[in-house]
């Protein structure tokens, strides 16, 4: 039963490569070598688990020396062509380093807030507790920012199992986190790139009809697997009391984050690229609230070092030549969704978006949901990585987690039977392809 499902996501991927792929380089068996080189960096992530760092990093210079030597950089060639790239990538690092260490500090906040230790008085005790809490974190994701909800989902989850989360189980709260935001405009960026180019808000909403049916799909199943590692606290601790400042300065930071996001997405799109404004954003918060509640900064070290790790792979997967989508078809973001669990969905949006002809809700849910397959495939995969250093094996996170596969698959399948595929009318006219250029955020 769990063999089939992971046979066939992982086909699924391997046999897209090709036709999304550009045409540039050398290639083997039809494959360019920076995919090789990439699936290589993995591999040897999830072969060699006290050496992540340095793989991730050595993977990282052997693409960028093949890429200076034979392909360049998006079509232009040597150290300029790099240069090119990195100036366009820095926001986006910058970004994603200043929420990855941000959030860090933010998880602990709200750990030491107790709510942890409160929560279980309002969760069933057995496996159903599970699923409750993650049904919460897909309704947090509809609203807030989807690594929020994860990274809230997998602390509480380190409270009440007693910091034994199975592999499954952290799979799945990813997966409610990026399926929870996949028909809400402001509940993932890919969205919120659709609405800002155009498209109606309720345009995508339909894209639930696919992620309810992957949150029962995937959540009952990985609740079990939880309820069977290591079962839910059964009761709160009796002294156990709410620090509502705590919980007042993690709420100031998450809404100085989305607003951030907020306004700089739909009032200013042209400095969203100029300035990493919404990393600055949490840190401006976390500073601005410290006489309130001091942070743990003895999590920084650790945290940098696993940011480092993360944003190597995320660099890796913004030079691979994903440079041209097929036609716009139902098989087309079929395959999207497995394409976003290993390289950047927002560049696929953007390509999408510049292309037309899709149905907008079913590409939500393919490119938000998809990335849930592989840990690193979306942001809130990666943020949550750094919670469970465990979970960074490609290798665990299949095996265990093979049912966020079968529920992205089941959802899809059961919204083109019950809402069919309805493509819109391509609502701009721009032939160009933008570059492939931003990391995996779900």
């Amino acid at each position: 039963m769990k063999l089939f499902p992971l046979l066939w996501a992982i086909s699924g991927l391997f046999i897209s490569l090709p036709a999304y792929a550009a045409a540039a380089g050398i290639e083997v068996f039809g494959i360019p070598v920076e995919f090789i080189l990439f699936a290589a960096t993995l591999l040897g992530v999830a072969l060699f688990h006290h050496y992540t760092l340095q793989v991730a990093l050595t993977g990282l210079g052997a693409i960028v020396l093949y890429k200076l030597g034979f392909t360049g950089f998006h079509g232009v060639a040597g150290l300029t062509g790099l240069g090119s790239h990195l100036a366009h990538e820095w926001v986006i690092i910058a970004n994603l380093l200043g929420l990855l260490l941000g959030f860090a500090i933010l998880a602990r906040h709200f750990e030491d807030s107790h709510v942890p230790e409160v929560l279980p008085r309002f969760l069933p005790d057995d496996w159903k507790g599970g699923f409750v809490l993650l049904v919460m974190v897909f309704v947090l994701s509809s609203f807030l920012d989807n690594i929020a909800a994860a990274l809230i989902g997998g602390t509480v989850a380190a409270s009440v199992f007693k910091r034994r989360v199975h592999i499954g189980y952290l799979a799945a709260i990813v997966a409610a986190s990026n399926a929870g935001g996949s028909g809400s405009v402001v509940g993932d960026t890919t969205t919120t790139m659709m609405w800002i180019d155009g498209v109606s808000p309720l345009d995508v909403v339909h894209a639930y009809v696919a992620a309810i049916v992957a949150l029962f799909a995937f959540g009952i199943i990985a609740a079990r697997q939880q309820a069977a590692y290591a079962p839910i606290q059964k009761d709160a601790s009796p002294n156990a009391r709410v620090d509502w400042p705590r919980i007042g300065v993690v709420a100031f930071i998450l809404v100085a984050a989305i607003a951030t996001n907020i306004v700089i997405n739909t009032g200013f799109p042209e400095m969203a690229d100029a300035f990493p404004f919404i990393g600055a954003a949490v840190w401006i918060a976390l500073f601005a609230a410290t006489p309130l509640r001091k942070p743990e900064w003895s999590l920084l070290p650790d945290a940098l070092k696993g940011s480092i790790f993360l944003l190597s792979l995320v660099l890796c997967a913004s030079m691979m030549p994903v440079e041209q989508l097929p036609a716009a078809s139902w098989q087309t973001a079929f395959g999207l969704g497995f394409i976003s669990a290993v390289f950047d969905n927002i560049p696929l949006t953007a390509l999408a978006l510049t292309q037309g002809g899709y149905d907008w809700g079913m590409l939500a849910y393919a490119v938000g949901f998809g990335g849930s397959m592989i840990w690193f495939g979306s942001s809130a995969g990666v943020a949550l990585s750094n919670l469970f250093p465990e979970a960074r094996s490609v290798g665990a996170w299949l095996r265990h987690g093979w049912h966020v596969a079968f529920a992205y698959i089941i959802g899809f399948m059961v919204m083109l039977a019950v809402v069919g595929w309805h493509p819109h009318t391509p609502h701009k006219n721009n032939p160009a392809p933008p570059r492939i250029s931003a990391p995996a955020e779900h």
